[in-house]
């Protein structure tokens, strides 16, 4: 959907981050794995050989107003958190085998030939493309052109059969508090310094961090967010956000990597990845 404002209407309800169904379990969809064990020098290690924001890149906000916790327990997140707010969750999962298998370097080494699926960064993200992962990461993951509309703007996120995948996953702790009625889906995704995916909303779920930092503003589900179903986080941040008064500004704060954010149901969300970020969700469908 292109033009017009969207304000308050539930078809700008979106699939989880990508636009794409939630699968089972047993099939969940992914973009990028690796089978290969991480060996040193793979450039697991800091970035991951994966490239910051650079100069000139988005600096995170001046202050995060979405909580910290760490050592939660279940019975503290379904009273205080599951249905009420979003909070970032600290050290619930140790992940490092999973960071040192998303290195740029041995993605690229074991499935830079395999075709990955890209979808457009707009609230509807309709439009697909299919190319090999090799070329996805060496000529289009760079940082957004923030004149670029989001439907002009590629994004790699969701899109491929979990079975091609799997050998990466099985390394992966996902969050440990599940929702009655819900079952896991994961999305993987790798995406350049400015991008991201204008708001909408869905389903309860998480999202971590691997290498990076991701920004994410948030409205509970009655507070609709001013926004252009076909402009980019980007856009929106220099474009709408300066003008927003103290009581319109969303609840926002910048992940850094091995930080999980969990966002309740029907939260509106907009991201914008800060540096080349390596992310996955875990969505409760």
């Amino acid at each position: 959907m292109a033009g017009g404002w969207a304000q308050g209407s539930r078809r700008a309800a979106r699939l989880p981050e990508g636009g794409r169904l939630m699968a089972p379990a047993s099939r969940l969809l992914a973009l990028w794995a690796l089978a290969a064990v991480a060996v040193p020098g793979s450039g697991a290690e800091g970035d991951g050989g994966w490239r910051p924001g650079g100069p000139g890149a988005v600096a995170e906000e001046e202050r995060c107003t979405v909580e910290r916790r760490a050592d939660l327990t279940y019975a503290e997140f379904v009273q205080q958190y599951a249905f009420v707010r979003p909070v970032i969750l600290q050290g619930l999962t140790d992940n490092s085998r999973f960071r040192a298998l998303c290195s740029r370097e041995r993605l690229l080494a074991s499935f830079g030939d395999r075709v990955v699926r890209l979808s457009t960064a707009n609230t509807y993200s309709y439009h697909k493309v299919d190319l090999p992962f090799q070329e996805y990461v060496e000529q289009l993951l760079h940082p957004q052109d923030p004149t670029s509309l989001g439907n002009d703007t590629l994004y790699f996120f969701g899109d491929n059969n979990f079975t091609e995948w799997a050998s990466l996953f099985r390394h992966y702790s996902p969050p440990p508090f599940g929702l009655l009625g819900t079952a896991p889906a994961y999305s993987f995704g790798i995406a350049g310094a400015g991008s991201g995916v204008p708001f909408h909303w869905h389903g309860p779920g998480y999202s971590e961090v691997i290498y990076g930092r991701k920004r994410w503003f948030l409205y509970p589900p009655e507070k609709t967010p001013e926004f252009h179903p076909n402009k980019t986080t980007l856009a929106w941040l220099r474009d709408t956000y300066p003008a927003l008064p103290p009581s319109a500004r969303p609840l926002e704060c910048t992940i850094r990597a091995g930080e999980v954010l969990y966002f309740p149901d029907r939260w509106w969300h907009a991201t914008l990845n800060l540096d080349t970020s390596v992310f996955i969700s875990t969505f409760l469908g």
